[in-house]
C-alpha cells in the first residue's frame, strides 16, 4: 500500500466517523431544559430498578448529574455525545454536555445514559468552578460496574464520585482510548 492509499483510507475512516456521529447525536440533544428534566427524572428510576446501590447512593450524594441519553459511534475514530442536568436536594438546576474523543479499535453505535453521584462538596464545588471537567482530572470518579456495586456500601464510600453507564441499547465493539469531558452549557 502506498502513502498516498494510506492517507486516503485514513481520511475515509475518520470521515465516516464524524458523519456517523453527527448524523445520530441529534437523538442525545433535548428539546429543552424542561425535556431534559423529565428525561432525567425517568433515567434515574430506570438506573434505581436495575440497581438498588445507586439508589442507596444518592441518598448520601450531596448533587447527582444525570445524562439520560448519550449516543456513541466510531469506526477507529469516535465520539459520544450527551446532555444532561444537575440535581441538587430533589431540583434540577445547571445544565452540561458530556463529550468523549476515542482512539482505536472500535465500530458501531450504541446510546447509554449515565449518572454521576456527587458524593462530596468538594467535587460540587469543582464542578461548578471548573469551566469543564474532564474525567481523570481533578475529584476521584470511580465507574461502578457489577463487581464494584455488589461491594459498595455507604460505609465503604471514600470517592468523590460514583459514575453509573446503564440502559445500553446497539452494538458497539471497541477497545479504544478515550477522554470524557462534561462543560456547562446554556438551556
Amino acid at each position: 500500500m502506498t502513502n498516498t492509499q494510506s492517507v486516503l483510507q485514513k481520511f475515509i475512516l475518520i470521515t465516516a466517523a464524524v458523519f456517523t456521529l453527527g448524523s445520530i447525536s441529534q437523538q442525545a440533544v433535548a428539546a429543552s431544559a424542561e425535556d431534559l428534566n423529565k428525561d432525567a427524572a425517568q433515567a434515574l428510576q430506570t438506573l434505581y430498578k436495575s440497581n438498588p446501590t445507586a439508589e442507596s447512593l444518592s441518598k448520601k450524594a450531596k448533587a447527582i448529574l444525570i445524562f439520560p441519553k448519550m449516543v456513541k459511534a466510531g469506526l477507529v475514530f469516535g465520539g459520544a455525545y450527551g446532555e444532561g442536568v444537575l440535581s441538587k436536594d430533589g431540583k434540577y438546576g445547571n445544565y452540561y454536555n458530556s463529550v468523549t474523543a476515542s482512539f482505536g479499535w472500535q465500530a458501531g453505535a450504541e446510546s447509554y445514559g449515565y449518572v454521576v453521584f456527587l458524593m462530596s462538596d468538594k467535587a460540587v464545588k469543582y464542578l461548578d468552578d471548573s469551566k469543564g471537567w474532564e474525567f481523570g482530572v481533578g475529584p476521584t470518579i470511580v465507574v461502578v460496574n457489577e463487581g464494584i456495586a455488589k461491594n459498595l456500601s455507604t460505609s465503604t464510600l471514600k470517592n468523590d464520585a460514583y459514575a453509573f453507564i446503564f440502559d445500553q441499547q446497539g452494538l458497539m465493539a471497541s477497545l479504544s482510548l478515550e477522554g470524557t469531558k462534561i462543560s456547562r452549557i446554556k438551556r
